[in-house]
């Protein structure tokens, strides 16, 4: 599958470092994440809570919570159901737990975890998120991973992806071209396309949208278990 992902995107730049790196990097960033989310990502995030169409009463896992700002809207759209949120980086997870803190809810649980071994029930979830974690994910680790969301999801469940992707618009080469100079810069992402990937591991791609936001290129992707 990974060759198939390869051959349709032969213009893709794989990872460049290495996972047992990369909380390690968010640690060194978390303090000044916030900035830099707020002017490139939120159009994006703004873009999966449409599109994820949440019901409240529903169980919902956010993978790679970073910050927690997404996370903090998705508990107060979901009061009544159940929220989780993981992370690799201890320093994303301290200000999550910080944010989330203020909120008058307590459904909700915010731990260190990994997308590769999800400590979750099969079929338990009915909505997973995922933001700006596939993009640094080497292309032969990808595999493993979607097939954990597939795992966890429930029948007809939704994954709601974010992920910088490739340049479609004037001016977001930009980061490909920061990214070829070093990678840590733009804390290790590069583009990625996962929607052919998404459907070679049995999923259906409802949605794909194209977001820019300050010349920074996203893929906002809706699909169903």
């Amino acid at each position: 599958m990974i060759s198939t992902y390869c051959k349709s995107n032969s213009d893709v730049l794989d990872a460049r470092v290495p996972q047992q790196d990369v909380g390690k990097l968010y640690d060194r960033t978390a303090w000044f994440y916030d900035v830099w989310a707020t002017l490139t990502e939120t159009k994006a995030q703004d873009r999966a809570i449409e599109v994820a169409n949440i019901q409240d009463e529903t169980t919902i896992l956010d993978i790679a919570v970073g910050t927690g700002k997404l996370f903090n809207r998705i508990v107060k759209i979901n009061p009544n159901g159940q929220n989780i949120g993981i992370d690799l980086s201890k320093g994303m997870l301290a200000k999550a737990k910080s944010r989330l803190s203020k909120q008058l809810n307590s459904n909700y649980s915010i731990d260190k975890g990994s997308a590769f071994d999800i400590r979750m029930e099969n079929h338990s979830i009915d909505i997973l998120f995922n933001n700006y974690m596939f993009d640094l994910i080497f292309f032969d680790q990808m595999d493993l991973i979607i097939d954990e969301f597939s795992r966890v999801l429930k029948p007809g469940g939704k994954l709601v992806l974010v992920n910088m992707t490739k340049a479609e618009q004037f001016g977001a080469g930009l980061y490909e071209k920061i990214y070829w100079t070093s990678p840590p810069l733009i804390r290790g992402c590069r583009g990625v396309k996962l929607s052919n990937l998404l459907t070679e591991h049995g999923f259906k791609v409802e949605n794909r949208e194209y977001v820019q936001q300050m010349l920074f290129p996203s893929e906002v992707i809706l699909a169903t278990n």
